[in-house]
């Protein structure tokens, strides 16, 4: 029986010795990026307040519907430069803050994006508007450094597509949002 659980505890410490050697061969410097792309059909001036504004963030947002009970806090400006949100949520959504960084009407927003919990993060969250014809080419992206809890996640879970698809609900969210305006 001992020489059992030792083989077992044996087998469990070469394979996390494993990742986290895998994990210290990615790069110092690598950045991760994701972004997702969706045209709306309504021009750029309409649906760039929307997302300038962190009060409109509730009507749009896949995060914001993840913790009925979450806490939010506004402060700054009321929307563009300077606007600041805060929340402190359940597991499903944890704790943070944003900061508008960049709001150049009505093509760009940059913004601070920093998390607390359930893992502490400094990200960037930009969206970018681009007319085409009759629609506007919404782009939301988030890049940061990826610190080495950062890779060792990474060994196991795919950031693009678990994020991803959060930013495609987002961009669906928005469109209907917008487009009926």
């Amino acid at each position: 029986m001992l020489k059992a659980i030792a083989i077992i505890a044996i087998v469990l410490a070469v394979g996390l010795a494993g990742v986290l050697v895998f994990a210290l061969t990615k790069p110092d410097t690598s950045l991760f990026r994701v972004e997702r792309s969706l045209a709306v059909k309504a021009p750029a001036d309409a649906i760039y307040p929307v997302v300038a504004d962190f009060h409109f963030w509730t009507s749009w947002s896949p995060y914001e519907n993840r913790d009925p009970a979450m806490k939010r806090t506004f402060g700054g400006t009321a929307r563009g430069k300077g606007a600041t949100y805060a929340w402190d949520g359940n597991n499903n959504v944890g704790a943070g803050h944003m900061e508008i960084l960049e709001a150049s009407t009505p093509s760009k927003l940059r913004i601070k994006l920093d998390f607390e919990r359930p893992f502490e993060g400094h990200n960037t969250a930009e969206f970018t508007f681009v007319p085409q014809g009759d629609a506007t080419l919404v782009t939301w992206a988030m890049y940061g450094p990826a610190p080495f809890m950062s890779k060792v996640m990474q060994v196991f879970i795919n950031m693009d597509s678990m994020i991803g698809k959060d930013f495609e609900a987002g961009l669906v969210s928005l469109k209907k949002l917008t487009e009926k305006q």
